[in-house]
């Protein structure tokens, strides 16, 4: 475990300073989250998983980002709600969590209404998760794996299925049942996404059946095509299977299973999502 406060770095890159790739509005979200307004997204640099296929790496690994304090953060999130953002989205923001709680709190004393969503990669740990009440109203997390040889081989974390479902747990506890507003934006509550990967559907099979069993219509299940494959995994062998786009009939075939399952609150994509521009530009740019 790093001591951040002496400057030291944990696996996720980072030391105690606070690192912003990019705080803008952000259409992509699940639309209860985007709508039509967008939201409020601020990209923290570094991650505490090292996924092969990630389509941020530019600031997960790659050291992209500004340096910003607590105040500037604050000041961030409540420009970010005079423009009209639906949300405060912190996005992978576990590392510097204990910083961004009190910037939040601060900025609700200055005025900040909005819900504020964690959007993170379900690889937390519980007691982070479990101080997070009173601070986060939605927690938007992954599921990637219930295959902990593939949680092993893809992101070098064998434990994932079980970090996950510990934190999940904690997440559903701290929200509850889920909220929206008259406009259908969710106020509070848990969305669960899973990005399906090229030749996975057995794993993507498992996260649903494990996810709806357990909690039923007490989270949202957000399916997600939107894999894309990078040419730097051409030059490893092991990744070959990763090197092409989740075809028509395996995103079906999971929503298919979805449905026999009982699933009713789930988001499903449809178009071309599989292209780099849906990913966003890290360009430092943080919204005046």
């Amino acid at each position: 475990m790093a001591e951040r406060e002496k400057g030291q770095k944990g696996y996720c890159r980072s030391d105690e300073r606070i690192f912003v790739a990019r705080a803008d509005l952000h259409m992509w979200e699940e639309p209860c989250i985007s709508g039509e307004a967008g939201s409020g997204a601020v990209f923290f640099s570094g991650c505490n998983l090292g996924c092969v296929y990630c389509q941020n790496q530019q600031i997960s690994s790659g050291g992209r980002g500004r340096e910003v304090s607590i105040r500037e953060l604050t000041e961030i999130f409540l420009r970010l709600q005079e423009k009209g953002a639906a949300n405060i989205n912190l996005v992978t923001p576990d590392h510097y969590i204990l910083q961004i709680a009190e910037a939040v709190l601060m900025a609700r004393e200055e005025g900040l209404l909005l819900p504020v969503v964690y959007n993170g990669s379900g690889y937390e740990k519980r007691d982070v998760i479990k101080n997070l009440s009173g601070v986060v109203d939605i927690f938007l997390t992954d599921f990637k794996y219930m295959d902990a040889a593939l949680a092993e081989k893809y992101s070098k974390a064998p434990d994932y299925p079980e970090v996950a479902k510990a934190v999940l747990e904690e997440m559903v506890k701290i929200t509850g049942d889920p909220v929206f507003d008259e406009k259908g934006m969710m106020q509070r509550g848990t969305i669960v996404r899973h990005l399906l990967l090229p030749g996975h559907k057995r794993n993507a099979r498992d996260v649903l059946r494990y996810v709806y069993g357990t909690y039923g219509d007490k989270v949202y299940i957000s399916l997600m095509n939107q894999y894309t494959p990078f040419e730097r995994l051409e030059k490893y062998p092991e990744y070959r299977e990763l090197c092409r786009k989740v075809t028509k009939r395996e995103y079906e075939a999971v929503i298919s299973y979805a449905i026999e399952l009982g699933v009713r609150n789930a988001f499903i994509q449809e178009g071309e999502t599989a292209k780099e521009s849906f990913i966003p530009e890290f360009d430092l740019k943080f919204h005046e």
